[in-house]
């Protein structure tokens, strides 16, 4: 495959998928990987099933390459964000309505630790940058709140995970090992499953 790794913008990427050019789709797919990874792993957190909280996530982010129109005023960073984040929402809500399966209750640790979803469909609300930055700040406080109940270590790893980092960046950073990494997000989801419900806010 042709490599075009930060050779070329976004749209010059997204150009050379309208014209079919090889591999151009998997590099702008590969760009925003880790944009998957942030929308799908608070769902995770909450109990969902990470592969598959991805899968759809990226099945989101293809839609978004394959169907973006510059023209209706969204960048293309805002468009895909708002079909990863639909195309998860979706599927929790249909596994929620069969009653089973790993994605059930998985919605209500996203709403509070990701900024919530501005888009029905490709209609999308643009935010001021005031309501982002109170978002953010809100995401914050969030992870403050949480992290009262893990270890300083396991806190450092929630913050890394939640930004999207890879396991192997993870382990990087913190100067451990991508096992102790994994173990340390288990034992995340652990703890936050026991939190009383009431715990499930900031306030």
């Amino acid at each position: 495959m042709i490599s075009f790794r930060n050779a070329l913008s976004d749209e010059e990427l997204l150009a050379l998928v309208r014209s079919n050019r090889p591999g151009a789709e998997e590099e702008l797919a590969a760009r925003y990987a880790r944009l998957v990874r942030i929308c799908a792993r608070p769902c995770f957190l909450s109990g969902g099933d990470s592969e598959d909280l991805i899968q759809e996530g990226m099945i989101g982010l293809l839609s978004a390459i394959r169907e973006y129109d510059g023209a209706k005023g969204a960048s293309f960073p805002t468009f895909a964000e708002i079909c990863v984040r639909n195309r998860i929402q979706s599927a929790i809500r249909g596994a929620a309505r069969k009653k089973h399966g790993p994605l059930n209750d998985s919605i209500s640790l996203d709403e509070v630790l990701s900024d919530e979803s501005h888009a029905q469909g490709t209609q999308f609300i643009q935010r001021s940058p005031e309501e982002q930055v109170l978002a953010r700040e809100t995401e914050r406080e969030s992870i403050t709140h949480y992290s009262r109940f893990l270890s300083k270590y396991e806190a450092r790893i929630l913050s890394l995970y939640l930004a999207g980092y890879s396991y192997a960046e993870m382990a990087r950073q913190t100067g451990r090992d991508v096992k102790a990494v994994d173990n340390a997000v288990q034992r995340i989801r652990k703890k936050l499953a026991k939190l009383p419900s009431g715990e499930n806010s900031s306030g």
